[in-house]
């Protein structure tokens, strides 16, 4: 299970003030602050099976490693707060992130389900994310948590959009640390909570273009 918070940050000045905030230099996890380039690629039928069935399929790029990725059960957001079932897949091909082949899941009961909706049909890439993240793991105590700052952009055939938000995903631990980290974080920066992942915002902006058309 994947449970994160997201917020917005105003510009990407406040994500340096934010990494030099004493709490968090307090908990952070010495040598665990490192960048990586990150290039998402989503895919769907043609249909939109998956996305009517509330799967998400990912392949993304994390410098040198590809990983595949499917999330279901989505919880409707609430102050930020983002709770989905995940799976996460290490592939050795890079062709997958054209090509991506859904038997990576089979041994899985979501990745039966996966197959079930699909049908044979074929997948294809409905939009992209590029983005240099930024993350550290933390450790208050009682739960581990990375916090990462993502810049970039969302890539779709109608059009872009920015990237400047901030996660603060739970490794281990109690989910209510996340909320109280959060609630921290935006009381003290103004980040404003984003109950859009990447991916919905895509979405929204390739409907919002459809219908336009």
């Amino acid at each position: 299970m994947e449970i994160e918070m997201k917020m917005v940050l105003p510009d990407k000045s406040v994500a340096e003030r934010i990494w030099e905030d004493p709490y968090l230099s307090k908990i952070e996890e010495q040598g665990t602050r490192e960048a990586v380039y990150m290039e998402a690629a989503y895919f769907d039928t043609e249909e939109g099976d998956l996305g009517r069935s509330d799967i998400t399929f990912r392949v993304r790029k994390e410098g040198p490693k590809v990983i595949a990725t499917l999330k279901w059960n989505g919880k409707a957001p609430v102050g930020g707060l983002h709770i989905r079932e995940e799976i996460n897949v290490p592939v050795d091909d890079p062709i997958c992130f054209i090509q991506p082949d859904p038997e990576l899941f089979r041994e899985s009961e979501a990745g039966q389900q996966l197959l079930k909706v699909l049908n044979g049909k074929e997948v294809h890439s409905i939009l992209e994310i590029h983005f240099l993240r930024t993350r550290e793991r933390v450790d208050n105590g009682t739960s581990i948590c990375e916090i990462s700052v993502d810049t970039g952009e969302i890539l779709t055939d109608y059009g872009t959009a920015p990237i400047c938000e901030m996660e603060i995903e739970l490794f281990s631990g109690d989910p209510e640390d996340v909320k109280k980290m959060g609630s921290y974080l935006a009381n003290t920066y103004g980040l404003v909570p984003e109950d859009r992942s990447k991916y919905a915002r895509g979405l929204a902006l390739i409907q919002k273009n459809q219908s336009q058309n």
